[in-house]
């Protein structure tokens, strides 16, 4: 085990599961590019589609045993998310999308819900790695929603937080210090899923922003009201 930073590890499985993936898609589609957490870019090709690889998202769950992490791989074509793909091992879950072909759930359809207010719906957020250092860790937003929603969770594993929402489980989810990988499959999951994806201004996302607000929908608005407080008190 390595520590990338005071509370960010790294784990032979990273690496192991990272290696497996790489291998198997270059050995499927040779000219597609890849990018991943350990390695980032593995290369330069001017292929239009780009696999964008989180081996293990929920690292820190894994190295104390607590069964909340997952595989996520998200492919990009011109840029744009075509297919997500995350699987939980610790419960046999594979959440899939394809754009424009729906989101699953082992094979079944899954939508989102239909909460449509903060008092009534159960959200998720996380925090970053560096919270111990910047001053934007998300700690004041974390505040402001727990006292205005019925239940606000933290997981510790973003690709699961999005498939989540997608599956209704959760009604909401935003985090503020995002990397691609985190989110390439969720995302798609999502608005396959019947969700809403922006950033924290309500504008279009992209998942080489680092912030994202997540939903359902019809809580969307509301979600970005609380999120936007600090930003009208400067």
């Amino acid at each position: 085990m390595e520590h990338k930073e005071i509370i960010n590890l790294v784990t032979d499985a990273d690496h192991q599961a990272e290696q497996r993936i790489i291998n198997v898609i270059h050995e499927a589609f040779p000219t597609h590019r890849v990018l991943a957490e350990e390695r980032g870019l593995t290369e330069q090709s001017p292929s239009r589609y780009k696999w964008v690889i989180d081996p293990l998202d929920g690292t820190t769950n894994f190295a104390h045993g607590f069964p909340a992490y997952c595989v996520s791989i998200g492919v990009e074509c011109d840029g744009r998310g075509i297919i997500g793909v995350v699987y939980d091992p610790t419960r046999d879950e594979l959440f899939t999308a394809q754009i424009g072909h729906g989101a699953y759930l082992n094979g079944a359809p899954i939508s989102v819900s239909t909460t449509d207010h903060l008092d009534h719906a159960l959200l998720v957020t996380g925090f970053a790695y560096d919270i111990r250092e910047t001053v934007n860790n998300n700690l004041n937003h974390f505040a402001r929603f727990a006292l205005k929603v019925q239940g606000l969770r933290r997981t510790g594993t973003a690709a699961l937080d999005l498939c989540y929402v997608a599956a209704g489980r959760f009604d909401g989810f935003w985090e503020v210090a995002l990397n691609p990988w985190d989110m390439a499959a969720g995302v798609v999951i999502l608005r396959e899923a019947g969700g809403n994806v922006t950033n924290l201004t309500g504008a279009p996302h992209s998942i080489y922003e680092r912030e994202l607000v997540a939903s359902n929908g019809p809580i969307h608005h509301a979600m970005l009201d609380l999120l936007q407080q600090d930003i009208r008190l400067t």
